[in-house]
């Protein structure tokens, strides 16, 4: 019979590889986005998108939010180093070529594997 008061343990390990997971352009997010992600509400809705990104390891944020400011005329939403999560927002087209700049430097000049942009 199993005791009720036993607690099971989980550990959970991450094993740091050179990678983008995730790349993706929400175009015409719906304000409440911007707002819940403490973003710049002023835009242009219409044109206005966002995009996301997740790598390893997360200091790599760093890295893209550079690449990314620099290649498109975007705001830097969120840069997060400790879980590796970029957010940018801005105009559909700056917004891709910001994202496709990151994934091009890091598949290209720093040999990290990378997952495809998509968009929605």
């Amino acid at each position: 019979m199993e005791n009720r008061n036993d607690q099971i343990r989980i550990v959970q390990e991450t094993v740091a590889g050179k990678e983008i997971t995730l790349a993706h352009v929400m175009g015409g997010p719906a304000p409440i986005i911007y707002q819940k992600l403490g973003m710049n509400p002023a835009i242009d809705y219409r044109s206005s998108a966002i995009g996301i990104m997740n790598m390893t390891p997360p200091e790599s944020a760093v890295i893209a939010s550079d690449i990314a400011v620099k290649s498109g005329d975007v705001y830097l939403g969120f840069a997060d180093r400790f879980t590796g999560t970029l957010i940018v927002s801005g105009d559909i087209s700056d917004v891709t070529s910001a994202l496709t700049a990151v994934l091009d430097y890091f598949e290209n000049e720093l040999h990290y594997v990378v997952c495809p942009l998509t968009k929605r």
